[in-house]
């Protein structure tokens, strides 16, 4: 037994029917195009941007990665705050493209923020950040307590 969409009666047959199938045939690449749109969505927690992070967790150290292309150090704010690693910015965008028959111009602006719990046993007096080929890098040492301890098994 096969299961179907479940389509009005008065929409299977009659005049109509073309037309309701070339109506969702129109529609599909618009709804496609504009279902990454979070406006169009109502979804008020997507509407800013914010950088991808990568957090990497070594022996000595935790390394995060935040990829803010575009921006250059003095855009960046990093604040260490109540055991919180914020990342604030302002992204200003503005792309300009003329040729013989057509003329854009697309202007994006828009502040981000992004904040990330730092882990126990971080030495906050030696964390440092360089920022290079829009890749911010945060270290932050590990104490020595938070490196840890190999402990060795004995037989028994």
């Amino acid at each position: 037994m096969a299961i179907e969409l479940w389509r009005p009666r008065r929409l299977r047959r009659g005049p109509f029917r073309e037309l309701t199938r070339l109506e969702q045939e129109m529609g599909e690449p618009f709804d496609r195009f504009f279902r990454g749109w979070p406006w169009l969505r109502g979804e008020a927690e997507t509407l800013g941007w914010a950088p991808a992070v990568d957090v990497v967790d070594h022996k000595e150290e935790v390394v995060l990665r935040a990829d803010l292309p575009g921006l250059t150090e003095k855009d960046i704010q990093l604040t260490l705050q109540d055991g919180n690693l914020t990342i604030r910015g302002e992204r200003k965008e503005e792309k300009e493209e003329k040729d013989e028959n057509y003329y854009c111009c697309e202007r994006s602006y828009g502040s981000f923020s992004r904040s990330l719990a730092i882990p126990a046993g971080v030495n906050a007096e030696k964390i440092n950040a360089t920022f290079k080929n829009g890749v911010l890098e945060v270290h932050l040492p590990k104490t020595k307590e938070a490196e840890g301890k190999k402990i060795e098994i004995k037989a028994a």
